[in-house]
């Protein structure tokens, strides 16, 4: 269903591209005087997707949050955006959602159909991801926002982390890149509508399939690709695990007509803020400014980068082609060198 509002027009910033920087958030975290607790097994100074709490021997708490600005006009399909997006980070730490809460702004002159159509896209892909929404807090403000807060559980000796990748293995992405180039284009009416379409059932798609996909593997760190695009996350995951990567940029899924706008300068601003935070780390000798900048263009609902063994890579491969029709092996994980990353 059309929205008589267009609210793309009511935000200067569209989806996980309105994040702060990864550099910038580092800086303004550091030096906090924090609690410590042994129960706490991943907190906010890793950089990780998610923080985990240690409940006994058999759960842990999962818990993130994560809301933003419109990405599509559509109200109801906002919302399911916007569901997935947040219980994406549970996914990635191998864990299942199961409680989230609401978040809203919304301008105080927005039609009261068009605040209903947002949430119920959020019920919606939340009573597909099995997860009960048990409340929320709404204010008004300029623009409108929509998000959850969502609390999950994971095996407290079977999470994943963003960092623990080895030597030898093999990278998986399972979404195509290209979104936040796409989003910027389609604000001037340069994109298909085929295209867009394609680019919100993905945005729209739960990652839930994939992190079942991994279970049975060796996985040995996983992350969701979204605002601090492939080159930021991938980043975090190389010094994480005191290695380097080397990516196969003609094996990185993506959208066409992305790199078509990337060539004609539609490029989100958060894509120059991932590219000034993990640039300086990434080598790109010989690889087009237009592909790199899908590399660093922020995703919003993006896949899931995982790091598995070679031996087990066409097996997991195999099992997530059901579900993520997109995934594809896009490098290694190779010992530390000069650089963090090679895009090749």
């Amino acid at each position: 269903m059309e929205s008589a509002v267009r609210l793309t027009k009511l935000a200067k910033c569209a989806g996980c591209g309105a994040k702060m920087g990864a550099g910038t958030l580092s800086r303004m975290l550091s030096g906090f005087e924090t609690l410590t607790d042994p129960n706490l097994l991943v907190g906010f100074e890793r950089s990780d997707d998610a923080s985990v709490y240690h409940l006994d021997d058999e759960r842990a708490l999962v818990q993130t949050v994560d809301f933003f600005p419109p990405v599509v006009d559509d109200p109801f399909v906002f919302g399911q955006i916007a569901a997935a997006n947040a219980f994406s980070d549970v996914y990635a730490m191998g864990g299942e959602p199961r409680l989230a809460m609401n978040l809203m702004c919304v301008p105080e002159d927005m039609p009261e159909h068009t605040v209903r159509e947002i949430l119920k896209g959020g019920y919606h892909k939340a009573l597909e991801a099995g997860v009960i929404i048990t409340g929320g807090h709404t204010i008004h403000g300029p623009e409108p926002l929509y998000g959850l807060s969502v609390t999950g559980f994971v095996h407290p000796k079977k999470f994943l982390k963003n960092c623990g990748a080895k030597p030898g293995d093999v990278l998986i992405l399972t979404k195509k890149l290209g979104g936040g180039i796409l989003l910027t284009g389609a604000k001037g009416d340069m994109v298909e509508k085929e295209t867009l379409l394609a680019l919100e059932r993905q945005m729209c798609t739960l990652n839930k399939k994939s992190a079942q996909a991994m279970t049975p593997f060796s996985v040995h760190a996983c992350t969701d690709v979204t605002g601090f695009s492939l080159m930021g996350h991938a980043l975090e995951m190389a010094q994480g695990s005191d290695c380097s990567m080397v990516l196969q940029t003609t094996e990185i899924p993506r959208f066409q007509e992305a790199i078509e706008l990337a060539e004609m300068g539609f490029v989100p601003a958060g894509a120059y803020r991932n590219r000034a935070f993990a640039g300086p780390y990434v080598q790109a000798e010989g690889v087009s400014r237009a592909v790199q900048d899908i590399c660093y263009d922020p995703q919003t609902s993006g896949g899931l980068l995982i790091a598995v063994p070679e031996g087990e890579a066409e097996a997991l491969m195999a099992t997530l082609k059901a579900s993520a029709p997109a995934a594809a092996i896009i490098g290694a994980v190779v010992t530390r060198k000069e650089k963090s990353i090679y895009l090749v």
